[in-house]
């Protein structure tokens, strides 16, 4: 499958311009880091004949619908499970009408992923395992191959991380091909310096890794009046579309950061769009409160 994921430059309000690296653009379901994550994945399910694909995710999981929409295009059947009590949204729609199977499991059962698993599809050949976010080491190869289609270096290189995955196998790619390049991780969750640690499951070397910790705006789906009013504020701008889960925390930081005068005149700086769109239906009543 070729990939079509540009580079475009943007600039909000009166600060310096920054270059986006278009991941959203990939594919309208399996888009941003979720096509990156999932393209070894399904060559190794591949590999070993499995032909059911069962993760995990939340209701709004971004991983649960690309995985699903992944599954019907390559020709695998697949199973989510999904965390909390059962409930009806766009984004579980979706993965339905690509065939994927629900499983609504209780919070607790899913701290367990692999017991679930085991419980559900011992018996299952044909299944196999992706964790939550398609975590994993051969996620860390796709998103690694980031860095080989950028035309250029850049000074500084931003990526907003729910788990680490995306930022190690940028981080990798960095040291690989553009070493002085720094990688600025956006934790969306609180007490984000766990990241690092995770980060080091996949890739020990740090060097030019920075965590921004600051910008979580409560945790992992929380969010603030004053970020949607960014949010609401920078796509009307721009044009370029965000979510408030990920991408909108990220470009607040490098606008924050541009206010602080933490870059240089000359610095060049990339920011990933890591697609995840969907994220918008999770908080629509307040998006709608801010547009009122």
């Amino acid at each position: 499958m070729n990939i079509y994921s540009p580079i475009h430059q943007i600039q909000f309000k009166h600060h310096q311009s920054i270059d986006v690296k278009r991941d959203d653009l990939i594919d309208p379901y399996i888009s941003g880091n979720k096509w990156r994550k999932l393209k070894y994945v399904l060559e190794d399910a591949a590999n070993q004949q499995k032909k059911h694909l069962v993760t995990f995710g939340g209701a709004y999981s971004n991983h649960l619908l690309a995985t699903a929409a992944a599954a019907a295009r390559f020709g695998f059947r697949s199973t989510g499970f999904v965390r909390g009590e059962q409930v009806e949204n766009e984004t579980l729609l979706l993965c339905m009408l690509f065939g994927m199977q629900l499983i609504f499991v209780s919070r607790e059962a899913y701290l367990n992923k692999e017991a679930l698993f085991t419980l559900h599809f011992k018996n299952d050949e044909d299944a196999y395992f992706i964790d939550e976010g398609g975590a994993g080491r051969l996620a860390t190869k796709g998103c690694a191959e980031i860095i080989t289609e950028l035309p250029q270096p850049y000074t500084h290189l931003f990526c907003a991380a729910g788990t680490g995955t995306t930022a190690a196998g940028l981080l990798k790619g960095l040291q690989q091909y553009y070493p002085n390049t720094q990688l600025h991780v956006i934790p969306v969750l609180k007490g984000g310096d766990f990241i690092k640690d995770e980060i080091a499951k996949y890739h020990e070397d740090l060097t030019g890794l920075h965590l921004h910790t600051t910008y979580h705006f409560g945790g992992y789906a929380k969010t603030t009046t004053e970020l949607l009013t960014f949010m609401k504020e920078f796509v009307q701008k721009t044009g370029l579309l965000i979510d408030p889960i990920y991408t909108a925390k990220m470009m607040y930081a490098i606008y924050d950061l541009q206010e602080h005068r933490y870059f240089k005149q000359n610095d060049r700086i990339l920011a990933l769009h890591t697609g995840g769109l969907n994220g918008i239906w999770g908080m629509k009543e307040k998006i709608a409160q801010i547009l009122a």
